[in-house]
């Protein structure tokens, strides 16, 4: 199932095939991406997930199907103008030496300045807007070796919104997160997508927190994967298949819940 429109969405898959080793992770999978929306990314352990945020951001090829980023094959993209276009937040960040968070978050901006000519005055206030974003105003020049595994994570999602690209790809961005944070980072790119210039893609376990800020879903189940409107994809039949476990859909008031039975 997909969206059309006329307009050439930002990023368009089209019969998309994943594979792991001999596994088939995802079959045919077709969607649309405009500015605009939120997109989650449901699955159990193991259905795609990580493969298809890698595959949609252009880190690795499909076993077949295509991707395009407004109407051009990825291979078509010279390197900074897709850095500018689409970022990726991967699900694991390694820090090998140390940096303050400020040096960190200014690596989003690299796709935009002379390399000779180091960061601007621009591209620190930019790094320094990011920071506060995620509730880490007062933390740039601490040492990321010192940080807690959520702050960390902060850290490097502000790196992707000082980045500023059209399509954010984020890969469980709330790993770590405690609950407040969890919500402070899910209304800001929820901001973003509604001013209508960019799209957010994020893979996430919560439901009731997928259900309260994304607009649209894909449900991955390789044959049976599911995509559209989220109220359309979340469905308590279709999640109790996907994760192999029965979820009930409770309609409370203006709440919708998903617990586990």
């Amino acid at each position: 199932m997909s969206e059309t429109r006329d307009a050439v969405p930002l990023l368009a898959a089209r019969g998309l095939l994943l594979r792991a080793g001999t596994r088939t992770l995802v079959q045919g999978l077709t969607l649309n991406i405009e500015p605009g929306t939120l997109w989650c990314v449901l699955g159990a352990n193991g259905s795609g997930k990580t493969t298809l945020l890698h595959t949609l951001a252009g880190l690795q090829g499909a076993a077949g199907g295509s991707v395009q980023w407004q109407g051009r094959a990825l291979a078509a993209w010279p390197l900074a103008q897709a850095a500018r276009l689409r970022g990726l937040l991967p699900q694991s960040l390694h820090d090998a030496f140390s940096a303050s968070a400020l040096e960190v978050v200014l690596q989003g901006r690299y796709p935009y300045g002379d390399r000779w000519a180091g960061e601007s005055e621009a591209d620190r206030a930019i790094a320094h807007q990011a920071l506060r974003s995620v509730d880490l105003d007062g933390f740039a020049q601490r040492d990321v070796l010192t940080l807690s595994g959520g702050e960390r994570r902060r850290v490097g999602i502000a790196a992707l919104l000082a980045q500023d690209p059209a399509l954010l790809l984020l890969d469980e961005p709330l790993a770590h997160l405690d609950w407040h944070h969890q919500i402070v980072v899910l209304e800001h790119l929820a901001s973003l997508a509604r001013r209508g210039n960019k799209a957010v893609v994020l893979s996430i376990h919560d439901l009731n927190l997928a259900f309260r800020f994304a607009s649209h879903a894909v449900l991955l189940g390789g044959a049976q994967s599911q995509v559209g409107a989220v109220a359309d994809v979340m469905a308590a039949e279709a999640l109790s298949r996907t994760f192999g476990h029965c979820v009930r859909r409770i309609d409370a008031g203006t709440q919708v819940l998903f617990v586990a039975q």
